[in-house]
């Protein structure tokens, strides 16, 4: 028999599902303090948790049996991931049980935004009867933008369509074909922004969502627009929305989430009349905790018994060899994310030469979870990578070819939409990934840490104004290296910083002659 450890407190429904799997002996020990746990973990092949224990290094390094530890819930904080990656530890969570939940609220919050209620709930406890000041809008006709189409988001648009709202889509990874096949558009952000009465954001807090609303995209939004906000906080800046709401340009805001939790007492957005807001509610109901505990337990019970992975955080044993591969492939997509956001509706993955005798789709699976990652609210990896792009309508192809352009392996990822293809391929050289091809150029880059893309006419003088623009701002160039494109005249520059660069920076750099464009790459995932 296996034996089952679960440290934190759960549901009974949870546990009953554990302790039903006849191979399994479940052990029920809530309250574990990290010295406690280290001294009870070595019999048990799984643990259960919640975010109560931690599960560090040393707790790890005592489980000598250890196989999983699955995560009641979908944040993984509490886990040395790293450490559990090394040990050959499984780590899952449960990233959708809180999807309905988040949903309900955003749409609650919607709700109480348009009719007022907060508003109106404190005026008449307060001996109040205020009926005109509290004049709300119907949500019935109205458009609703929808910014982040993960689990969430999706899940927000079909209850929006059952309130015979028009629904406007936008996000980089879903296809046009899928939404409509949801039942709502998927439009631009600047057509979203143009036509809708209330917006919600949906998406994860990275670099390229950090102050998606902000000043300029509220100025392309209609005058009184709603804002909900049951996502992350940063998604929304909150001095443009401060000055915003001032002005009138938005007419409304509902908060969940913050920048800084719990928000100072006398954050500017909490003292205007026309903000509503909750402490970050969104997974906060007995029906998720009852799902997530129950879904947990689903996921423990497969693994030890079938050997079924779902919902792994981090990557599963793979032989030392083709981890270099798996790797190249993850920043190949990585890369092709921040190139490019238009409607994708094919990834094709094609390995050959000493690559392909490691098999295709682990690099492949990789190279998808690479891609996606950049777009979506749940952990993917190259488990569940061919489920997550499945679940966004886009086709995902496996090549194995003898095609090695000169290269003992080689791995090209070709990402397809309705804007067309791009194109990158790379190779391993001394166990280390490299770029050697980028949208039609050939290169040889690395693709490690805060980076930049830059294209630009093929003359001298570019490389040392770029490098004086650089030096001007204490940003230190480790690496630089120049390829030449398909047209003759045209260069692409690929340069590796010690740091990221600041908007600032690239405006510098965006206004320098012969320079037509420069992006910012993180491969820091």
């Amino acid at each position: 028999m296996k034996k089952v450890l679960v440290s934190d407190t759960l549901s009974e429904h949870g546990l009953a599902v554990l302790r039903a799997a006849s191979d399994l002996q479940v052990d029920y020990r809530p309250g574990l303090s990290e010295e406690d746990l280290a001294n009870a973990i070595e019999p048990y092949e799984a643990l259960v948790i919640r975010s109560g224990s931690k599960v560090t290094a040393k707790v790890l390094g005592r489980a000598r049996n250890l196989e999983v530890v699955g995560r009641a819930g979908i944040g993984v904080d509490n886990v040395d991931v790293k450490e559990a990656s090394r040990r050959g530890v499984v780590v899952m969570n449960t990233p959708t049980g809180n999807a309905v939940t988040t949903a309900e609220h955003a749409l609650t919050l919607l709700l109480s935004l348009a009719r007022k209620i907060p508003q109106a709930t404190a005026s008449i406890k307060a001996g109040k009867w205020e009926k005109s000041k509290f004049e709300g809008h119907e949500v019935t006709g109205k458009t609703l933008g929808v910014i982040g189409l993960g689990n969430i988001g999706r899940i927000v648009a079909n209850r929006a369509l059952g309130l015979k709202m028009t629904v406007l889509g936008h996000d980089p990874v879903l296809s046009a074909d899928r939404a409509a096949q949801l039942g709502f558009e998927l439009v631009t952000l600047d057509e979203l922004f143009r036509r809708s009465d209330f917006i919600t954001v949906h998406t994860p807090l990275t670099e390229q969502t950090r102050g998606l609303i902000d000043a300029r995209a509220i100025d392309r939004m209609k005058p009184g627009v709603l804002l909900v906000n049951a996502a992350r906080g940063g998604i929304i800046d909150e001095e443009a929305l401060r000055a915003a709401l001032e002005s009138g340009k938005v007419g409304g805001a509902a908060l969940d989430v913050f920048v800084k939790e719990p928000p100072p007492k006398d954050q500017p957005l909490l003292q205007m009349d026309r903000v509503i807001a909750t402490p970050h509610l969104g997974a906060s109901t007995e029906e998720a905790q009852e799902r997530v505990a129950v879904e947990i337990a689903e996921q423990i019970v497969t693994f030890l018994t079938e050997g079924g992975i779902k919902n792994a955080v981090n990557i599963p044993s793979l032989s030392p060899s083709v981890l270099p591969y798996v790797d190249l492939g993850r920043r190949l997509g990585t890369v092709l994310a921040q190139l490019d956001r238009s409607d994708v509706s094919e990834i094709r993955v094609e390995v050959a030469g000493d690559a392909a005798e490691h098999g295709v789709t682990p690099i492949a699976n990789e190279a998808v979870a690479g891609f996606l990652a950049h777009f979506l609210d749940i952990p993917v990896n190259l488990v569940s990578a061919p489920h997550v792009a499945g679940e966004q309508g886009i086709r995902v192809l496996e090549i194995k070819s003898p095609r090695q352009g000169g290269y003992s392996a080689l791995v090209r990822v070709e990402v397809a939409g309705t804007g067309g293809s791009r194109v990158a391929a790379g190779t391993v050289m001394a166990n280390r990934p490299r770029i050697v091809s980028l949208i039609g150029f050939e290169v040889d880059a690395d693709p490690t840490g805060s980076v930049l893309v830059m294209r630009n006419d093929d003359v001298p003088g570019v490389i040392g104004a770029v490098g004086t623009v650089l030096g001007g701002r204490g940003i230190n160039v480790s690496r630089a290296q120049v390829g030449t494109g398909p047209r003759k005249g045209e260069a692409m520059s690929f340069w590796n910083l010690d740091s990221p660069v600041d908007d600032a920076t690239l405006a510098l750099l965006r206004a320098l002659p012969h320079v037509s464009a420069v992006l910012p790459v993180s491969f820091s995932q």
